[in-house]
């Protein structure tokens, strides 16, 4: 009984040990990335020559670097304001309303989630040359809320579904329309899930690059790829700043909405 014991203790550390080699060579590169955009250096590498701000700064007066960080963010933006009011509408019809098809609307809504973007952006692709379309930014924010809005969708349904029905029922009861129930019952009740899924949604936006190597305008760039142009010139230091800077938005805001989310669901209860 006790060489059991000990064999799954074994076991067990083994495995703890296995899944922290895991974590270390998933996220070690980018640790490297972050403090190697701190090197004096010209040469991204190691051993470091000393701490610096340069490459930042040089970085702010990148011409091109602000251009697309502007691009994204506006795209981004637009992407989250649109599929927040349409996601919010379809999980509304969804799980409060019957209608024929609803089904297949569901589906069709939550399609994009589950085919891969190298797909959707070549198929979109081939779609606006048989229309002799030309590409635009407008196209490209189109694509992005067609990628973004299952998020969307998932996120306000799995809340809908667990806000109980009774609370508006009774406060139609009362005298309240339904504008007026949705905007003091089930608006507040969601908000969590909003909150989260319009941060997820930026999040997917500004750090897309498969789909937005497709849909993009000639001339235009957006942060992803012009880091990916920027790799294919030459490896400069305000690569490392650059990517630092992705790192902090596409991982920051995701933490940020989870913790608004829990303090929204706690302030609610």
């Amino acid at each position: 009984m006790s060489l059991d014991t000990s064999t799954s203790g074994f076991g067990w550390r083994a495995v703890q040990v296995f899944t922290v080699l895991v974590y270390i060579f998933m996220f070690a590169p980018i640790l490297v990335v972050i403090v190697l955009s701190f090197n004096a250096s010209q040469f991204g590498g190691f051993p470091m020559t000393g701490f610096s701000l340069h490459w930042y700064a040089k970085l702010m007066q990148n011409e091109s670097v602000l251009r697309a960080f502007q691009t994204s963010l506006w795209v981004a933006v637009v992407t989250s304001v649109v599929c927040s009011v349409l996601g919010i509408l379809a999980a509304l019809a969804l799980v409060r309303y019957e209608f024929p098809g609803k089904e297949w609307v569901n589906t069709i809504l939550i399609a994009p989630a589950l085919v891969p973007e190298t797909v959707l952006g070549v198929g979109l692709l081939l779609l606006i040359r048989f229309a002799h379309q030309p590409r635009t930014l407008w196209l490209l924010v189109l694509g992005h809320i067609m990628l973004a809005l299952p998020y969307v969708v998932l996120v306000v349904q799995a809340r809908l579904i667990g806000v109980k029905r009774v609370y508006e029922e009774a406060a139609m009861s009362l005298g309240a329309n339904r504008f007026q129930t949705f905007r003091e019952i089930t608006l507040p009740l969601i908000m969590p899930a909003i909150v989260a899924s319009v941060l997820l949604v930026f999040t997917i936006s500004f750090d897309n690059i498969t789909a937005s190597m497709f849909w993009r305008p000639s001339g235009v760039e957006t942060m992803p790829t012009e880091i990916l142009s920027m790799l294919k010139i030459s490896i400069s230091p305000e690569i490392n700043a650059l990517g630092t800077l992705m790192i902090v938005v596409t991982v920051g805001l995701p933490l940020l909405g989870g913790g608004l989310a829990r303090y929204l669901a706690r302030s609610a209860r």
